[in-house]
């Protein structure tokens, strides 16, 4: 099975490009075109081997979302031509990623387990317990690191250190809620419960657009609808859908990205498991079977979409 690992392109009118953790953009003025390739990250670390399809099924989850959502925030999608690529509007980020969580888990379960009632400035009340709803979804703002990890920011530090005005600040609150509202609504109708997510936005001609990926296994947490009143009521783990798998398999093998560890060996049968979890991702989240598709020649046919989309 073929996977992409890096992009190399050399477009005519190109003006600039970027290499992140999991995307290759290049840039034409106001225009990008983002590739979705298939490296994976976690704890921060892009692990030594790329995962067949994986690029195309968070692509496709975006896509799918973005489409759903576009009524009610604007988005930086122009197109879509190519499963692996999306074409759009190239927008200033805001250096701060708005999170948002309807139930106490991942980090914030980690802070409230460890004695704090309030995360990024949000008072929580006492005596939840792992996985319980909130009372209203709230959002835990982190800083943007380029390098590193990103790190919680309350609301008031923001303003204070004006890295988002008043005004902005204010829209994207109101954007990330009614995103939110939206996805736990399309996460129901697949037996889902959207539990936290994040998402970013950026300017474009001084609108503000949703930007990046939104509501994919990457960036969000799910869990099963089925079975989550009774599990919380016996207090067993939740069942998840998201790459948790992936740190979990990392964890057992003595990696969690901290210095002098290694990333355990990833094998053929490892790197083929995940690409089936992903797939797997993707019918759960939109309702559809990922489509076979021919992987013989992934670059020249992202190439050649992008040509001819720019």
């Amino acid at each position: 099975m073929n996977a992409i690992k890096e992009t190399h392109f050399q477009f005519k009118g190109q003006t600039g490009f970027y290499r992140g953790k999991v995307r290759d953009v290049y840039y034409f003025g106001e225009k990008m075109a983002m590739v979705a390739s298939d490296r994976i990250s976690a704890f921060d670390v892009v692990l030594p081997r790329a995962i067949p399809d994986k690029g195309r099924v968070l692509n496709q989850i975006a896509a799918f979302n973005l489409k759903a959502t576009k009524d009610l925030v604007p988005n930086w999608v122009i197109s879509t031509p190519d499963p692996n690529v999306t074409i759009g509007f190239q927008c200033e980020p805001f250096p701060v990623e708005m999170v948002v969580r309807g139930y106490l888990s991942g980090h914030a379960w980690r802070e409230y387990k460890a004695g704090r009632r309030s995360v990024c400035g949000v008072a929580l009340p006492e005596g939840l317990k792992e996985s319980d709803k909130l009372p209203q979804p709230i959002i835990t703002p982190t800083t943007k690191a380029k390098v590193g990890h990103d790190e919680d920011i309350s609301r008031e530090e923001i303003l204070k250190r004006n890295l988002v005005s008043e005004e902005d600040y204010s829209v994207l609150e109101k954007y990330t809620l009614a995103l939110y509202n939206k996805g736990v609504e399309l996460a129901a109708e697949r037996g889902l419960i959207l539990v936290d997510t994040k998402y970013e936005f950026g300017k474009h001609k001084g609108t503000i657009y949703l930007i990046d990926e939104v509501h994919t296994p990457d960036s969000s947490r799910y869990f099963y609808r089925e079975g989550y009143a009774d599990r919380q009521k016996t207090g067993e783990a939740q069942k998840q859908l998201s790459k948790e798998f992936v740190r979990q398999w990392l964890i057992e093998n003595g990696f969690q990205g901290k210095d002098g560890q290694k990333v355990p060996e990833m094998t053929d049968e490892i790197v083929a498991s995940i690409s089936n979890r992903y797939k797997e991702l993707y019918q759960q989240v939109t309702g559809q079977a990922l489509e076979e598709i021919n992987d013989d020649s992934l670059l020249q046919r992202i190439e050649k979409s992008i040509v001819n989309s720019i």
